[in-house]
């Protein structure tokens, strides 16, 4: 009886062995047909969406504009000026079929049309009030290129032509963001805008501070141009609540096609390093699928092999993102 009660119990033992066997995950690397693992929670998974409904009304609420065709003309600085002094001032005229297209910041929502600013190849600054001029200030002695296009309060740039405008210039005795702000004679400038006095006694301004930015050293590319030129917009800066459902990628072409718009070019973008993935035609796409924290975002012009398309080091550009759910 003994030796029946060890022969069932080993039995039973391989029977577990079997069943354990039969238990354990699947090796992906194995050479079978079965399907990839689960995605781990967590994991970031983007997908193209269309169009928010928000920004779909925002275009309805504002009529003709999404129609319109505005042109732009950088009449400062002059293109090869050269600027004595760490402050430029930037003034442009806004031309064109405008159906009531104006730049200019609501109080109340802090939103508005407005113009990008962009100096080298760092990231836009928002300009909206072309009654007065925009300052670039703490620019580093060199040379420079700027960039405007105009823009919609959701940030969707006008893709029309004469809307980009591009100019350079240099600056002698330019800026040190470890230091104040000075102009060409050496007296301090005002703090930047938004920025209370610090020094106890010392009041404030009573006239509004221009809109400006000051801006960390760069230097600018040597641009060709007649050469096909992207300029990185969107995405930027941080995404929070609904804002950050879904993110648009948007860029400014210059003297190109693309492949869906029957030229030679691609933009390829990618996102944390991940799988690159390529737009066809000019036009901006909404990505949903964030997660919270930090990202980085890539955006990069390539011809038919795949190949960058080099202008000044400006057509691969990366910017780093934060959205907070």
């Amino acid at each position: 009886m003994k030796i029946v009660i060890r022969i069932a119990s080993l039995s039973f033992l391989a029977g577990l062995l079997l069943v354990a066997s039969a238990c354990q995950p699947v090796d992906q690397n194995a050479n079978t047909t079965a399907t990839s693992s689960a995605t781990p929670p967590g994991e970031q998974k983007l997908t193209q969406v269309p169009r928010p409904a928000a920004v779909e009304q925002a275009m309805k609420d504002r009529g003709e504009q999404d129609q319109a065709k505005p042109t732009l003309r950088i009449t400062s600085p002059a293109n090869d000026a050269t600027i004595n002094g760490s402050k430029v001032e930037v003034k442009l005229e806004l031309m064109g079929d405008l159906k009531g297209y104006m730049p200019h910041k609501d109080p109340a929502t802090q939103k508005g049309n407005h113009i990008h600013v962009i100096l080298d190849n760092q990231p836009y600054e928002a300009y909206y009030e072309l009654g007065q001029p925009f300052e670039l200030r703490n620019v580093s002695e060199g040379k420079h290129t700027l960039r405007v296009f105009p823009s919609r309060p959701w940030h969707e740039s006008y893709k029309n032509d004469g809307a980009f405008q591009m100019v350079e210039f240099t600056v002698k005795g330019g800026g040190d963001a470890s230091k104040p702000t000075t102009t060409s004679s050496g007296e301090k400038m005002a703090p930047p805008a938004n920025t209370a006095a610090k020094s106890e006694g010392v009041k404030a301004s009573p006239t509004p501070a221009r809109e400006g930015k000051d801006f960390t050293a760069s230097q600018a590319g040597n641009v060709d141009r007649t050469k096909p030129l992207l300029t990185y917009s969107r995405p930027k800066g941080e995404y929070k609540g609904p804002d950050a459902d879904s993110i648009m990628i948007d860029f400014w072409l210059m003297n190109g096609k693309l492949q869906g718009d029957g030229g030679d070019y691609r933009v390829r973008y990618s996102v944390d390093g991940g799988e690159a993935r390529f737009l066809e035609k000019w036009e901006p796409i909404w990505l949903s699928g964030w997660i919270s924290g930090k990202h980085s975002v890539k955006l990069e012009l390539v011809d038919k092999d795949g190949n960058v398309v080099d202008n000044g080091g400006y057509n691969s550009t990366t910017r780093e993102i934060t959205v907070s759910k």
